[in-house]
């Protein structure tokens, strides 16, 4: 079967069919979205990845293949996607691109493996993190490949920086006149709802490029057509996009049937991505975020913090999550090898539960019941919440929905913009 570099066409038998979106098209042009599975862990999600493969590579074919990825990226028997691919006559993968943390992920946050030619395949491995614009468009050259093919798990949050990744790769494939074909995973938190404030682009960073929200609630391909159509529409990629089969929009990650595997060494759960895109603002503080515990982002605190915290937390009564009077030693990050106090956060009804609200509850009540709260001396905060706002109305003593209320107009306009974006019901 042939597939059309700006339509669409249907695959036959059990692969169903394939989302192959060009930037030209836009997202109008893509399939219909499927409608809702027949429930969890049974697998029922079919990856963009495995509906390439069950297509023979057809989107490849005659093409020398580069993979962005990591080592989410797999199959669902767990081989990884560079293994498959690799002995296959059928495609000629002749590259690999490894973001932060690394293509095998054997580097810790703020970390890569640099370039190197891969024990197991012998293929190249070039390095993108913190590359962007005509320098990743140089790296993209001097690979030699046509076609890029993108390939890692997100966890939903602005500030997971895969999706920055993402957004670079597609400027520099433009740049250096490369074809782009996304891959789609699940967001694993659900695609229902955008959440929290949404960058303000004189804050823009690696942890949040532009526009967004803090919570996006979509899909790796939906964010691509977004920033194809939305960002480098001056200088759009030429994009192709391969959907995922058998997910919907209110599907959990143990609903797909699909294995985990951690995104990145501080990303253990879905359950950690589950709380990710409100705790982790406490980077931006400092008291732990949890690195260097078996519950990163789910366990916060600091020397001198007691039960009035989680008290005062639980007070606020806030749906789907109670937190515990927690205390831990961190092996390494903020407080390494010390005794510190704080919450755990524990959801309990994923359904209703909003992060980022929590997020914020979070930061206020510490800074209510703690005196030694501060946030980082570079303003960290400002760049995770993509504006000044969250921290000066914390300082100025506003309560949690004063806060929330203050993104409320911006989250609406990105929930426009997004709409049009989506992909699946």
């Amino acid at each position: 079967m042939s597939l059309s570099r700006r339509g669409l066409l249907a695959a036959g038998g059990a692969v169903g069919a394939l989302a192959a979106t060009a930037a030209s098209a836009g997202p109008a042009a893509a399939l219909p979205a499927h409608g809702k599975g027949h429930g969890g862990g049974h697998g029922r999600v079919r990856t963009g990845f495995d509906r390439l493969a069950a297509d023979g590579y057809a989107l490849l074919k005659g093409q020398r293949v580069g993979v962005v990825t990591n080592p989410t990226g797999i199959t669902p028997d767990v081989r990884h996607i560079v293994d498959v691919m690799h002995p296959d006559e059928r495609v000629n993968l002749t590259a690999v691109f490894g973001p932060e943390h690394g293509f095998r992920g054997t580097a810790q946050a703020g970390g890569s493996e640099g370039r190197y030619d891969d024990p197991a395949t012998g293929l190249p491995v070039y390095d993108t993190y913190l590359k962007s614009g005509q320098a990743l468009a140089d790296v993209f050259t001097a690979s030699g490949v046509d076609t890029i093919v993108f390939d890692i798990q997100d966890a939903g949050a602005r500030f997971y920086t895969y999706i920055w990744t993402l957004y670079d790769c597609l400027e520099a494939a433009a740049l250096a006149g490369k074809r782009f074909v996304v891959l789609d995973r699940p967001n694993p938190v659900t695609g229902r709802a955008a959440l929290g404030p949404v960058l303000d682009p004189a804050f823009g960073t690696f942890v949040g490029r532009r526009e967004i929200a803090q919570a996006h609630g979509m899909t790796v391909t939906e964010l691509a057509l977004l920033f194809n159509g939305e960002f480098l529409a001056d200088r759009p990629a030429e994009l192709e996009i391969v959907k995922m089969s058998g997910w919907s929009r209110s599907d959990f990650f143990d609903g797909t049937g699909l294995p985990w595997v951690p995104p990145s060494p501080n990303m253990p759960t879905p359950e950690t991505a589950l709380v990710y895109s409100g705790t982790c603002l406490f980077e931006g503080t400092n008291l732990s975020e949890g690195r260097g515990t078996t519950r990163p982002f789910e366990l916060l605190g600091a020397e001198g913090v007691d039960h009035t915290w989680a008290a005062a937390a639980n007070a606020l009564d806030l749906p789907g999550v109670a937190f515990r009077e927690a205390y831990f030693a961190p092996t390494f990050s903020k407080f390494q090898g010390k005794t510190v106090g704080g919450v755990q956060v524990h959801v309990q009804d994923r359904e209703v539960f909003d992060p980022v609200r929590t997020g914020i509850a979070l930061l206020v009540t510490a800074k209510q019941t703690w005196s030694g709260f501060a946030w980082r001396p570079d303003n960290w905060i400002d760049k995770l919440t993509g504006n000044t706002r969250v921290r000066t109305m914390i300082d100025a003593g506003a309560d949690t929905d004063e806060v929330v209320g203050a993104w409320a107009e911006d989250l609406a306009a990105f929930r426009a913009v997004r709409k049009r974006y989506l992909q699946y019901r």
